[in-house]
């Protein structure tokens, strides 16, 4: 009797989770209605959830501003194999940038870099000297920029991009527009000028609190979707949870269902693209 062949299980990428120990100290951004996320948040905890929806790897990425949370994550990664690639976070505005980058990017993990640009004060931050200067050092190391903004931010990172044709960039949660109040411009027509930029991505995440946290509906999420679809198509497009801060607003499997009913609408091979290869490709992961 011939057996059957081993099932193929699909590959498919969370581009975007955070891990972390809390304190109150350095996660002052946890305010009181955010109670559920001061407690630590471990890939021991998030392991079951992937399982069960078919995550098969993840992308960690910084969530406070820190040489040694980065450092932290590169070393889950190397204990928790389903960790594929970290955004970590150096001092882009340093005058030592290039020796934090020459460290960490030794290790074959560490993908990209973040900065929480939309809590800074001054929300022309990106265009400082010091920052534009740190941002170019990333393609000598081969690695990615994500865009952490609010909408109001969005013209200005259009400048930023195109002084750097040939750097990576992806933008995080759809740049967080008013989804809560359904609101569509001007955030539509500025992620459409950032889309034209053919070095940006985007991702599909974050997108649940940014809506209303206790009476959102998938409806909400439509325009807005098919906005971002509509703008970087179907090889610049990303899937990612925000876990755990998505659970404010649902559960992980909630939002990972949210993410994969719209996608149903397309070929097979064009949610492929957007599960795993772009990303795959985008961060150069490696297997």
């Amino acid at each position: 009797m011939v057996g059957r062949a081993p099932r193929h299980t699909p590959v498919r990428i969370d581009t975007h989770q955070h891990f972390w120990i809390y304190n109150q100290r350095d996660y002052t951004w946890m305010s009181d209605k955010m109670d559920r996320l001061r407690r630590d948040y471990l890939p021991a905890g998030l392991a079951p959830l992937l399982a069960a929806v078919g995550i098969t790897g993840t992308i960690a990425v910084q969530a406070r501003q820190s040489l040694e949370e980065t450092a932290w994550l590169l070393q889950l990664a190397d204990q928790n194999p389903f960790i594929r690639g970290v955004v970590g976070w150096v001092e882009l505005c340093s005058p030592w940038v290039d020796e934090q980058l020459e460290n960490f990017s030794q290790h074959p993990r560490l993908v990209g870099v973040r900065h929480i640009v939309h809590d800074e004060p001054d929300d022309r931050f990106m265009a400082r000297d010091d920052f534009l200067r740190g941002l170019g050092r990333l393609k000598k190391f081969g690695l990615t920029y994500d865009l952490l903004l609010f909408p109001r931010h969005l013209s200005l990172a259009c400048e930023v991009v195109r002084q750097f044709p040939d750097q990576p960039f992806v933008l995080d949660h759809i740049a967080k527009p008013f989804i809560r109040t359904h609101e569509v411009e001007p955030w539509a027509s500025d992620l459409r000028r950032l889309a034209q930029f053919e070095n940006v991505c985007c991702k599909l995440s974050g997108m649940v609190t940014e809506a209303d946290w206790r009476g959102w509906q998938q409806p909400d999420f439509r325009p807005y979707l098919d906005i971002v679809l509509e703008s970087f198509g179907t090889r610049r497009l990303m899937a990612g949870s925000d876990w755990p801060v998505c659970t404010l607003a649902g559960s992980y499997e909630t939002v990972i269902s949210l993410t994969a009913d719209y996608l149903a609408q397309l070929s097979p091979s064009e949610q492929d693209h957007i599960w795993h290869s772009n990303a795959e490709k985008f961060y150069r992961l490696q297997a």
